[in-house]
């Protein structure tokens, strides 16, 4: 019987333990969670700072959107009639004539640049 309580009160030592371990591990845990947690309210604070002060742009750049969207049909319309008038047809198979010769370069006047000749 002394045995049987010698063990019973071994075994309520070592939960005993375990448990305090246990909590002592999941405290730590915690306070490394806090720490990280503080460092990103900081964080989040600068950010709606800065969403502040975007925010009256954010309107006017919303309503720029808007009617830049609302222009792109009537500019694709134009663009695909210019492309109607310059696009080689049977009846006229040459629309431009590119630019004869090379273009030359200013780099010579401009910083004294000389191409080593070989």
């Amino acid at each position: 019987m002394t045995v049987l309580i010698v063990l019973t009160v071994v075994e309520i030592v070592v939960l005993i333990a375990g448990l305090a371990f246990f909590l002592w591990w999941i405290g730590s845990l915690l306070g490394r969670v806090a720490t990280t947690l503080e460092a990103g309210d900081e964080l989040v604070r600068r950010i709606v700072d800065d969403a502040r002060a975007i925010r009256p742009g954010l309107r006017h750049v919303t309503g720029t959107g808007g009617r830049i969207a609302g222009a792109l049909p009537l500019l694709y319309s134009f663009a695909e009639l210019i492309l109607r008038k310059v696009s080689p047809t049977p009846q006229r198979p040459r629309v431009a004539t590119p630019a004869s010769g090379r273009r030359r370069s200013r780099i010579h006047e401009t910083v004294g640049y000389l191409p080593s000749r070989r």
